[in-house]
């Protein structure tokens, strides 16, 4: 009964209407690279058994994780994490009741997105010094 007075209008808030806020965008994120963060687990994980398997096996799978795509997975995946980490840390505050303010809660949205990627630079400079 109810839909047949609703008229015309669109469901609230539509998609054409409605302005994506860091807040939620950091929060799909959030999800999205921790979904992502399986492909690079599960490469791993193909190389560590191709490994065991013999050395064709492994220098299949070597072959692909050093490629520039393999390069390029395992880089996104080292994001993913940082991201994924700092993302919880994030949460955590916000469970503990600071930060929920708009300001705040932009400010650590950006601490997100900019912490994960300076600390992912800094991680593979690290590891291409050492």
């Amino acid at each position: 009964m109810a839909d047949i007075e609703r008229g015309n209008r669109p469901l609230s808030p539509h998609l054409q209407i409605y302005r994506p806020q860091l807040t939620s965008v950091t929060s799909i994120l959030t999800r999205v690279t921790g979904n992502a963060l399986i492909l690079g687990a599960v490469l791993i994980v193909w190389w560590l058994l191709a490994a065991g398997a013999g050395p064709e096996a492994f220098a299949r799978a070597d072959w692909v994780l050093t490629s520039w795509f393999g390069n390029l997975v395992m880089f996104g995946s080292l994001w993913a994490l940082w991201y994924h980490t700092l993302a919880g840390i994030r949460h955590i505050i916000w469970d503990n009741g600071y930060g929920l303010e708009l300001e705040t809660a932009e400010k650590l949205g950006w601490i997100c997105v900019i912490g994960s990627a300076v600390l992912s630079v800094l991680t593979v400079l690290i590891l291409w010094i050492f």
